[in-house]
């Protein structure tokens, strides 16, 4: 058994999708129309992917508070510099717990928590 995406809900497709492509990094993998009119976008860099789909009612997400995301990074001071010029405000961090990872949380344009991750070598 593989795992093979996970799904939100969004408000705004294309904030949405600026907001994994060009913050976290993600590629578009596939984009179409489903069959009630949904717009659906997979986004992923040979992974598990990320589904995002809009239904075009623009209601709130409920994302909720136990649930987050966490993406990889080559470098956290980058990643850093990037969401403060993008306006985006850390929610939590950044933490070091040990030697060896270090992180922060920022949320999406829907209220996703998304925890970026530098693992120290």
């Amino acid at each position: 058994m593989k795992f093979c995406w996970s799904t939100l809900r969004v408000r705004n497709l294309e904030v949405s999708m600026a907001f994994y492509t060009e913050v976290i990094g993600l590629e578009v993998v596939n984009r179409f129309t489903g069959g009630q009119g949904e717009e659906i976008a997979f986004l992923g860099n040979s992974e598990t992917k990320i589904e995002l789909i809009c239904d075009g009612k623009q209601r709130d997400t409920n994302v909720g508070n136990d649930i987050s995301w966490g993406f990889e990074v080559p470098s956290l001071e980058k990643v850093l510099n990037l969401i403060k010029e993008k306006g985006i405000p850390v929610v939590s961090g950044p933490v070091q717990p040990n030697p060896h990872v270090k992180f922060f949380f920022i949320d999406d344009p829907d209220g996703m928590r998304i925890q970026l991750v530098e693992n120290i070598a």
